[in-house]
């Protein structure tokens, strides 16, 4: 789901090893928030079999990172998240998440959803026959007509959430250097209970 500039992305995914893909895109769809989200990719899943959904953690814009557990609440299926590390055998889905005190392995049953951290693997790099390759695979366009989704549950003017303020980061203030003249280290102590840090 995304705008007409999301071919690039679609296109290089069939070219790093993807089989087909579905792009549903509508100016309908403009401003969903991620509770709208889940109700559009819900609705074009419906339409394929699948065995796991693969998404990220979290979006690079809204940062929430609610959509795998909203989608597969959608879907009636088992979520995994924040997976580094994923294995199937058969029906069976293992992950491998990554914990303050060390890793939580989790195990479902497909068909589920997975989410996945940005360390989760070394993509691999589009080879010049997968690209050429790429050209020739299925993309399947979908409107929200072709896909069932009802208008009114979808864009910025039905959201459920709404950005109502944003300001910039304010800048940060320039460290403090402190010169070691053999009082070094009192002088980083002092730093630190002035902070509460000791």
């Amino acid at each position: 789901m995304g705008p007409d500039k999301a071919t690039e992305s679609i296109r290089k995914s069939l070219a790093m090893g993807a089989d087909k893909a579905v792009h549903l895109v509508d100016d309908a769809l403009v401003g969903s928030d991620a509770l709208q989200t889940s109700y559009a990719v819900q609705q074009a899943l419906g339409r394929a079999e699948f065995d796991l959904v693969i998404l990220g953690s979290e979006s690079t814009d809204a940062r929430t990172g609610v959509l795998a557990a909203m989608l597969a609440e959608r879907l009636g299926v088992p979520q995994l998240s924040l997976a580094n590390k994923v294995e199937i055998e058969g029906t069976s889905i293992k992950i491998q998440r990554q914990t303050d005190y060390g890793y939580d392995r989790v195990e479902a049953t497909l068909p589920a959803v997975v989410s996945v951290v940005e360390k989760i693997n070394e993509p691999r790099y589009p080879s010049f026959k997968g690209i050429m390759a790429a050209k020739k695979k299925p993309v399947e366009t979908l409107g929200i007509a072709d896909a069932g989704i009802d208008a009114a549950q979808v864009g910025v003017a039905n959201a459920a959430t709404a950005v109502v303020d944003f300001a910039d980061a304010p800048p940060r203030a320039q460290g403090q250097i402190v010169t070691d003249e053999g009082d070094g280290g009192a002088k980083i102590a002092e730093f630190l209970a002035s902070k509460k840090f000791v």
